[in-house]
């Protein structure tokens, strides 16, 4: 989260760059608002309540319906989980970082883990015959089903950062 707050945003490719010169996808909102929320919590899965419920609240604030919104708060967990199990390994000094940035078009969120990074292209697909019976590796293929977009990046400094977003759906 260094240095997120003094971003330079660059709309043309959707990525923003930080007070430290890393570049990481953002949802650039037409009306320049954003409102952004940053949590740091350690590696216990009893924190997934507090994700759970900041998710519950973010949701609601942006006026998600209550379907969007349960799907947009399961694909947070399975990240913050992931962030938490398989990248910090239940590491209860290693720290997970969420960000939550807000926008009248929009909802990003980061969840960034201090573990060794991995490649969600060597993840198995749930969905094939082998696969179908196993009860783990259904987090990554739920946060593709649920969100609009969903990234997936090895840190310079380690760890890995997942990044989602839900655009609004307005009527």
């Amino acid at each position: 989260m260094t240095g997120w707050k003094q971003a330079d945003y660059d709309k043309r490719r959707g990525l923003v760059k930080s007070a430290d010169n890393d570049w990481y996808y953002g949802c650039a909102s037409m009306t320049g608002i954003t409102n952004e929320i940053e949590v740091m919590i350690t590696s216990v899965l009893d924190n997934l309540d507090i994700i759970q419920k900041l998710t519950d609240c973010v949701t609601a604030f942006m006026k998600f319906d209550e379907e969007i919104a349960h799907w947009v708060g399961m694909a947070i967990r399975e990240a913050v989980t992931n962030a938490i199990q398989h990248g910090n390994r239940l590491d209860p000094m290693k720290k997970v970082e969420v960000c939550y940035g807000m926008t009248p078009e929009c909802l990003t969120v980061f969840v960034r883990d201090q573990g060794c990074g991995f490649h969600a292209d060597k993840i198995p697909n749930p969905l094939e015959g082998d696969n179908l019976l196993k009860p783990s590796g259904r987090g990554i293929f739920y946060m593709r089903t649920f969100m609009d977009e969903v990234d997936f990046r090895t840190m310079p400094t380690g760890g890995t950062e997942v990044y989602m977003v839900k655009m609004l759906q307005r009527i």
